[in-house]
């Protein structure tokens, strides 16, 4: 079993296959090649370990070509089997071993419903979220998958224990926090998700993505949970985003880092310079935003309103390019999947699958105030406005105390820059 994304035991079909023919080999291939960063290393050892300890210490991990090694291992063992793969890179990855030679019994995905399923009636992709969500319905996904009873496990040599060292302190990882995390949101937070999932200072979404993106947890596992009350529905939603992203980039797998909509590139943007780096470190003078940054750089999570705007601040007051954002995000964040990323981008410049044309701009005060209402998010991660009153912190540069613990003054006008991103919408004159 050869495991990629779906670093777990439950709901597993490949694995599950695997089993039923008998004792099986457990292994997971560290390429060395593939990007990455030094939080999603470190997340991948912990997650490695939890892996590993679930399965009695029998995990064998190899490090090196993946083609080189399964030659070996398929010799030695017999069949593969493996969890089908969606992204641009692990495609390219599965076609190259399939023209060596390579074998592999591709059972599952790491989705509900697998990219390519969902389809309009004339057979293209669907390019709008809200029809897709509709059709995935239609399509419906299996129940969980169960474990065969007493699983029989081949004991690794002893070259096959090389692990990723984890070089940061990465948040639980495994299979066992993926379920105790879900069992906490469901018992605590999901029946008034609908109403405060986009409450920075209020901390009530689910905190799965990490899980979902390492496949330490199956959105079948938490589909079968879910009933038809209103913020089930909002959350079954959310699942869909995911799925409905991963099938945009499967479809088109350039937009992982080019324009969804081409027209866009030829809009005039700004080299990342001052201002782009005051965005990354957290110092741009907006509060709201520069919390979000800041959390991303402590924490590599926040919240997906913060992510919405903070890449609108980017793209719409700094004039930046789209991927010089998404490329951050990829290095910072625990949960980086590329297709949520780069497409989740896109929604926000209004270069990609939503609906809603370029215009749209995120104002990052009256977000702070409708989102972070007290102050207690900003306040959290920017410490230098934590004296200023409910009034003032969103605002700190109408007040003479504003400034005074070293907060930044304002890089840009927000209106100045909006009316500026419309302007340079005009030139370009996209089609509708």
């Amino acid at each position: 079993m050869w495991f990629r994304r779906d670093l777990r035991l439950g709901d597993n079909p490949a694995l599950s296959a695997a089993l039923r023919t008998g004792a099986v080999a457990p292994i997971f291939i560290w390429d060395r090649t593939l990007p990455t960063s030094e939080r999603r290393t470190s997340y991948l050892a912990a997650s490695l370990k939890a892996l590993d300890d679930s399965l009695g210490g029998n995990l064998h991990v190899y490090e090196g070509d993946p083609t080189q090694i399964l030659k070996e291992l398929s010799s030695q063992y017999g069949e593969i089997y493996a969890s089908e793969e969606f992204t641009p890179l692990a495609a390219t990855r599965d076609q190259e071993l399939a023209q060596s030679g390579i074998v592999i019994n591709r059972v599952g995905s790491p989705y509900a419903v697998s990219p390519g399923r969902v389809r309009k009636s004339d057979e293209t992709p669907y390019r709008v979220y809200t029809p897709f969500y509709k059709a995935w319905c239609l399509v419906g996904w299996r129940s969980p998958e169960k474990l065969p009873a007493s699983p029989q496990w081949i004991t690794p040599p002893t070259n096959a224990r090389t692990f990723p060292v984890a070089t940061c302190d990465a948040p639980p990882a495994g299979e066992v926090a993926a379920l105790k995390r879900w069992n906490a949101f469901y018992k605590t937070d999901l029946a008034r998700y609908d109403e405060e999932r986009n409450r920075a200072d209020l901390n009530t979404t689910s905190g799965l993505a990490r899980f979902l993106r390492w496949g330490e947890i199956h959105p079948r596992t938490l589909l079968a949970e879910l009933n038809q009350t209103e913020a089930h529905d909002v959350f079954r939603k959310e699942i869909a985003w995911r799925e409905f992203y991963a099938d945009v980039l499967f479809h088109e797998p350039h937009t992982n880092m080019e324009y969804y909509k081409p027209v866009f590139a030829q809009m005039r943007y700004n080299e990342p310079g001052k201002a782009f780096t005051a965005w990354c470190e957290g110092q741009t003078g907006y509060p709201f935003v520069d919390a979000g940054m800041r959390q991303l750089n402590a924490e590599g999570w926040k919240h997906n309103r913060l992510r919405m705007v903070v890449a609108s601040f980017l793209i719409k007051d700094l004039h930046v390019e789209w991927q010089h954002g998404a490329r951050y995000f990829m290095e910072k964040l625990f949960d980086a999947d590329v297709a949520s990323n780069s497409h989740g981008w896109q929604w926000t410049a209004g270069t990609g699958t939503d609906a809603s044309p370029y215009y749209r701009v995120f104002n990052p005060i009256e977000q702070g105030k409708r989102f972070d209402p007290e102050g207690l998010y900003i306040k959290k991660y920017v410490p230098e406005l934590a004296h200023l009153s409910v009034d003032e912190v969103h605002e700190p540069w109408l007040y003479l105390d504003g400034h005074s613990h070293g907060y930044p003054e304002r890089i840009v006008d927000h209106a100045t820059e909006r009316h500026e991103s419309l302007a340079r919408l005009a030139e370009l004159k996209p089609e509708s």
